[in-house]
């Protein structure tokens, strides 16, 4: 008895959630996408038509790729907290040539927003905008 499309997209959403951790949006989406797709094949297999993966393929919106917790590589797919020079460097880019790419602001850091935040609140912690501020007014006067 064969599976029915829910039953295999239950199935492929299960497996994904095992492997990483996705909130109720990310498993929602996950399991709408997955049945479009598997609907999609069953569709062009029963009309005997030679099957366009390329079609169903959908690329994430870069705004949409600096999430909470994450940060999605518009190359490859892959989730990370942060995009490492030598990761970018593995599709032939650097941070900068990435930023121009793709859009984003030269000062957008390539990290995750709480990875961002947490930084901030840290370097806050130690002073670093006083710092930099003092660093700033001593640079001037030097050029002065």
């Amino acid at each position: 008895m064969s599976k029915s499309l829910v039953e295999m997209t239950a199935e492929i959403v299960q497996s994904q959630i095992g492997t990483k951790e996705m909130s109720s949006d990310e498993i929602k989406g996950a399991l709408n996408e997955t049945f479009q797709t598997l609907k999609c094949l069953q569709d062009a297999e029963a009309a005997g038509q030679p099957l366009e993966l390329s079609g169903t393929e959908q690329t994430m919106a870069p705004e949409r790729s600096i999430q909470k917790n994450k940060v999605i590589c518009l190359e490859c797919g892959q989730s990370f907290k942060m995009l490492s020079p030598k990761h970018l460097s593995s599709h032939g880019l650097t941070p900068r040539e990435y930023r121009k790419k793709y859009g984003f602001s030269m000062r957008q850091p390539l990290c995750a927003k709480a990875l961002s935040e947490k930084r901030s609140r840290s370097g806050k912690k130690r002073g670093l905008p006083e710092n930099l501020k003092k660093a700033i007014a001593a640079r001037t006067k030097k050029r002065k």
